[in-house]
């Protein structure tokens, strides 16, 4: 009883109320919720700064400075001439205007630019699928520890009972102590496994409210015997050709690769002359100020103003650099090279994981229909030995293998079915087809919990010889 009512508090999530979570909604939780996709969306949105930066060096600079100052000069000598003390005021602004004509530096960083931002796109688009992938993985990883718990629970009672009938057969002389001890060994097994089960409910709902960043509530669950979708297109090919394409690793290694190519003629673009317009404008204006003595003398106040522009073309060419383009070109070329080793491994690697998956999926979908009629089969043999306990050709303990053979069949087969379906979205990732419509019909798979009843059918009935 104890255990049973520390599961509902787990399947409660610890007693907090909160309404059914469907795992569309757990994905739409986590889109506004998860830390590493909103990291994700801050980095895309620093990453489109990247074009307007590099426009920039195309377009006029302009700048403007401006300048006061005021001089007190004062001169004695050492004969019997006046003093002179002159004092002056000097203000003045330029504006500098240049304008870029041919610089083949800055236009390939522009077009750089606008590779990076496709890379920043990609990023984001990556951090999606990612986000998709993980909220499955982790809603499927809390059914998949309920189901366990279930299961347990379901082999406990099984095994409570068949307790109860050695201890009864001892009783009236029919069976040995022995039989008492075989189950009661297997029951303290099972409470060790089911606390072993609750502790890992708990970690699984916490890695998904980690990811939604609020509590998960009950959640909506996989009815039995639910058909799992069989890969669509059936053929391999078609799987592995469209991942050679679209897989998101290849797109961005594609890009990469480009970018790599821009960087060679950045570095190359050194060489090259450079052609700006200049053009400036400023005034000046100055005060003199002379004592009153050297006022007598014919010496009076002045002031000046001085208008200056100027207009032009600026040439510069590089002669030598000391050897550091040339070396800067060997360096960008070698990176292009490594790059397009990283795409060549990004392709072979989309390619391993798509046949991965896809025989994941086929594979998962031989292992339900296997453990469905081991699931049968493990059922009719437990009624098998049941029968041949009550009439004495069987003893307790193959009655209690049967048991365990029956649950862990149960158990592996809803693994599989979750392991299945999971298979099936890394088959459309690897591929990169993945989107929301995916997560959606995997929603319409599952239903209410309050709508399923997800104990295991009960085991036939132990009888007392």
């Amino acid at each position: 009883m104890r255990l049973r009512l520390a599961a509902a508090l787990v399947a409660l999530g610890l007693g907090q109320s909160a309404a059914a979570l469907s795992l569309v909604q757990a994905y739409q939780t986590a889109l506004a919720n998860d830390p590493i996709f909103a990291s994700a969306r801050a980095q895309y949105t620093a990453g489109l700064e990247q074009l307007p930066q590099a426009r920039s060096a195309l377009l006029p600079f302009v700048t403007a400075g401006a300048s006061a100052t005021y001089n007190d000069t004062r001169t004695r000598f050492t004969n019997q001439l006046p003093r002179r003390n002159v004092y002056t005021d000097d203000y003045g602004y330029q504006l500098v205007l240049s304008q870029p004509l041919f610089d083949w530096t800055s236009w390939q960083t522009y077009e750089a630019a606008k590779l990076g931002v496709t890379l920043t796109e990609l990023g984001l688009q990556y951090a999606h699928q990612d986000l998709m992938l993980r909220v499955a993985q982790t809603y499927f990883d809390v059914l998949a520890a309920q189901d366990v718990l279930t299961a347990l629970e379901a082999e406990r009672s099984a095994i409570g009972e068949q307790l109860q009938s050695a201890r009864r057969n001892f009783e009236i002389g029919t069976a040995t102590i022995t039989d008492t001890y075989e189950a009661q060994a297997r029951f303290d097994l099972n409470s060790a496994q089911l606390l072993q089960a609750e502790n890992s409910l708990q970690v699984r709902r916490a890695a998904l409210e980690k990811i939604i960043g609020e509590p998960a509530g009950t959640l909506s669950v996989l009815p039995a015997g639910t058909p799992a979708p069989p890969p669509q297109p059936a053929q391999a090919q078609a799987w592995l050709e469209r991942a050679e394409t679209d897989n998101l690793g290849v797109v961005q290694a594609q890009i990469q690769t480009a970018l790599a190519s821009k960087q060679v003629d950045i570095a190359r673009s050194a060489h090259y002359p450079q052609v700006d317009l200049v053009g400036t404008f400023g005034q000046a204006d100055n005060r003199y100020r002379p004592e009153t003595a050297q006022a007598a003398q014919g010496i009076s106040d002045g002031r000046a103003r001085n208008t200056a522009s100027s207009i032009g073309v600026q040439v510069s060419i590089p002669l030598y650099t000391g050897g550091y383009v040339s070396s800067r070109v060997r360096e960008e070329a070698a990176r292009e090279q490594a790059a397009r080793y990283d795409y060549e491994d990004a392709r072979r690697e989309a390619v391993r994981a798509t046949r991965e998956a896809f025989l994941g999926v086929n594979t998962g979908l031989a292992q339900i229909r296997a453990l469905e009629a081991a699931e049968t089969s493990s059922r009719q043999a437990l009624q098998a030995n049941l029968t041949g306990y009550e009439v004495g050709v069987r003893i307790n303990l193959d009655v209690l293998n049967a048991q365990q053979q029956l649950y862990a069949t149960q158990r592996d087969l809803a693994a599989a079915r979750y392991n299945t379906l999971l298979a099936g979205l890394r088959l459309k990732a690897a591929a990169g087809q993945l989107a929301e419509d995916d997560i959606d019909a995997l929603n319409r798979l599952l239903r209410p919990a309050s709508e399923v009843d997800t104990r295991p059918p009960p085991p036939p009935r132990p009888l007392v010889r």
